[in-house]
């Protein structure tokens, strides 16, 4: 059973009075009531790629951890003046094997790219501008002091802040952490979210087609956006127009889960259970949220667990997945509130929109100016998988002319 942190029930409740809530009012709302609902643990530092930081992060040594050479060549002292013709010391420095004397003025000894740069030594120069004589080298070339060295601390200080809380580890932190002498880090630990869909209508893939139903799109989908983003995942099937079976489903799952997520069901319907059985017996808040498509969507609590409850049409449901569900999750993991990265872009299309509700098209780019799909139709599949991303129209009028400059958001800006 997940270890959750109790949350504010009414995170989810928007400000009363408001029949249709802007996008950005709501999203707002979200950002400044969510908490993280998870604990957290130590890791080995090379697991921890795609966690979250639950503190902040400093450097345990400096990176590079001594001064060396950045080239292959002689390293010596530089003075003002210095001579060009320097006594070649015996011995060298290479990688892994320092030199152990100390290099006066007027010498030089054979280094090697990241050897310790000698005691005394200061500036190397390049092993293919020096002409070697007996014991001696010669150069020509003019030198500053320090060149083609690198020095202790140069990318990163001892002490210094190199991450902060609620930072996602990538690869490439890891690398840089492990270079500061970082072994292990304290992370949130994986959200646990468990996913169904309702309605009697719906199969599993893979079963018979039966007049009457149809595949169960959104478990599926929606569970494959969430594992894309680092949580663990079950899908727990689908749950018929029953109120005592959903009961009992919404009673198990909100002791293993941290977080549920449903779709269908969630409107003022006769048949909506979803947000029948949540207003009855535990909260919700029917959002009208001013977002084309998106409506009806519900958020509550069942046991102190949060629920979303999306759209049963697929396309609403990814969109309200997307723009919702994705940073929504990632504070509630003990992250940063996600803002997708938008471009704008000629468009290749006509439309005319009314004021009232922002919106968002299936988009793909196409010659360096972006399409929408045919259809704006919220339960239509093969616009999700035509499309790289979203055209979003602001909420007020607009009329949008070929080669206007539109607002286009790459699924890939929702960390897909």
């Amino acid at each position: 059973m997940s270890t959750k942190k109790q949350i504010n029930n009414d995170c989810f409740a928007l400000p009363p009075g408001v029949d249709w809530t802007p996008l950005d009012n709501a999203l707002l709302h979200l950002k400044n009531s969510i908490i993280p609902t998870v604990e957290t643990e130590a890791l080995p530092i090379n697991l921890a790629v795609g966690r979250i930081l639950a503190s902040d992060l400093e450097a345990v040594s400096a990176s590079p951890p001594f001064s060396n050479s950045a080239v292959d060549g002689f390293a010596f002292k530089f003075v003002a003046g210095y001579e060009k013709n320097l006594e070649l010391k015996k011995g060298r420095s290479a990688a892994g094997h320092p030199f152990s004397q100390t290099v006066e003025k007027g010498q030089a000894v054979r280094i090697f790219t990241g050897a310790v740069l000698p005691a005394g030594a200061d500036t190397v120069v390049l092993q293919e501008d020096v002409k070697i004589t007996g014991n001696n080298i010669y150069f020509e070339n003019k030198l500053k002091l320090g060149a083609n060295t690198r020095k202790v601390g140069e990318d990163i200080q001892q002490g210094q802040l190199i991450a902060r809380k609620r930072d996602l580890i990538t690869p490439f932190m890891v690398a840089s952490f492990i270079s500061t002498g970082i072994g292990s880090v304290q992370v949130y630990r994986k959200l646990k979210v468990g996913i169904f869909s309702t309605g009697d209508e719906l199969i599993s893939f893979g079963q018979p087609l039966e007049f009457g139903s149809v595949f169960d799109v959104n478990s599926p989908m929606i569970a494959n956006l969430l594992r894309a983003w680092g949580y663990e995942v079950s899908e727990l099937g689908k749950i018929p127009d029953n109120l005592n079976l959903l009961r009992d489903h919404l009673n198990n799952a909100s002791k293993a889960f941290d977080v549920l997520i449903t779709s269908g069901g969630a409107s003022a319907g006769e048949q909506d259970h979803i947000s029948s059985i949540l207003k009855n017996e535990g909260q919700v808040t029917e959002w009208r949220v001013a977002i084309k498509p998106g409506r009806p969507m519900a958020m509550g609590f069942w046991n102190h667990t949060p629920i979303f409850g999306l759209p049963g049409n697929p396309v609403a449901a990814a969109t309200c997945a997307l723009v919702f569900v994705h940073p929504a999750l990632s504070k509630f993991s003990g992250g940063n509130w996600v803002v997708p990265q938008a471009y704008y872009m000629p468009a290749a299309f006509e439309k005319t929109k009314k004021a009232g509700r922002r919106e968002f098209l299936r988009a793909k780019v196409v010659n360096n100016s972006v399409e929408i799909f045919k259809s704006e139709g919220s339960g239509l599949t093969s616009g999700l998988a035509w499309a790289t991303g979203f055209v979003e129209l602001p909420d007020e009028e607009i009329r949008v002319k070929y080669g206007d400059k539109v607002k286009y958001i790459p699924f890939s800006s929702f960390d897909l």
